[in-house]
């Protein structure tokens, strides 16, 4: 049996009773697992704690730091490395791999790196089509998050949007990915992409796109957000270029509703510019 990873898993829940046992169950090669929960109504605390993982209570104050800088600036971590996981998100095998040669030989050299998310979306797992990255493998140290001015924006609230740390040092980007495997309905999914198209869509009117910044790119992401044709343009990419078509069905599904969350954000940030003139 393999030394378990010097690596902490941080988990962020707030009522995940349906997906907090597997997630912690897919984390059993890290020597150290936290979860920083959001004062949960149901089960999610005792299910963590019977599963091993050290629980942590987390309440907003409606000010900066949100939920992951917070962890960052309070938590005391056993080790020098941390992977971000939401609870609807499963490691695999394939990625401990990755990791393990990661530490082994990368992790010296740099102070985080990008993991792409894979998708189970409509009941089916994608193989092909656009994978998003997230940059959520963190030195102690060398991550800290943009404030955005994004307090008055509905949507997100206590945690951190769609947006990457700034990391001191190089960002290595992985191959293999983080499993996204949500148990809840599609609907559910909807639901929280309308919650984060109001997000987008006060980061456009507001300005603050501009310091939403992709450090695994290396440059601003506010420049995805003024293409005019930023819907079709994404369906086209994932479906077509990025041979979403090979995952059938659910691949059209995946690439459509992620079009629909596009259109959404600028359709509801050009309303708002209506009402307030």
């Amino acid at each position: 049996m393999q030394d378990k990873l010097r690596i902490t898993a941080v988990v962020f829940t707030k009522d995940e009773e349906s997906n907090i046992k597997e997630c912690i169950d897919s984390l059993s090669h890290f020597s150290e697992v936290v979860v920083i929960d959001s004062m949960s109504a149901d089960s999610t605390c005792g299910i963590a704690t019977a599963q091993g993982a050290r629980v942590i209570y987390f309440k907003w104050d409606g000010k900066y730091p949100k939920k992951r800088q917070w962890s960052l600036d309070n938590v005391h971590y056993s080790n020098d490395w941390i992977l971000f996981i939401d609870a609807d998100e499963r490691v695999t095998e394939p990625f401990v791999n990755e990791l393990r040669s990661f530490i082994q030989i990368s992790a010296p050299k740099v102070g985080g790196a990008s993991i792409p998310i894979e998708y189970n979306f409509a009941g089916k797992r994608l193989k092909f089509g656009q994978k998003p990255r997230k940059t959520v493998l963190l030195r102690l140290g060398q991550a800290k998050y943009p404030i955005v001015k994004d307090l008055a924006a509905q949507g997100m609230g206590e945690l951190e949007g769609h947006y990457q740390p700034l990391i001191n040092g190089k960002v290595f980007r992985f191959k293999t990915g983080i499993l996204h495997s949500d148990n809840d309905f599609i609907s559910s999914w909807m639901t929280r992409h309308v919650k984060y198209a109001n997000w987008e869509a006060h980061l456009l009117l507001n300005g603050d796109a501009k310091n939403v910044v992709d450090s695994s790119k290396g440059r601003f992401a506010s420049k995805l957000h003024k293409l005019p044709l930023r819907p079709l343009g994404f369906f086209i990419y994932s479906y077509i270029f990025k041979f979403g078509f090979f995952d059938g069905r659910a691949g059209f599904d995946y690439a459509f509703a992620k079009c629909w969350y596009y259109w959404l954000s600028g359709l509801i940030a050009r309303e708002k510019v209506l009402h307030e003139n």
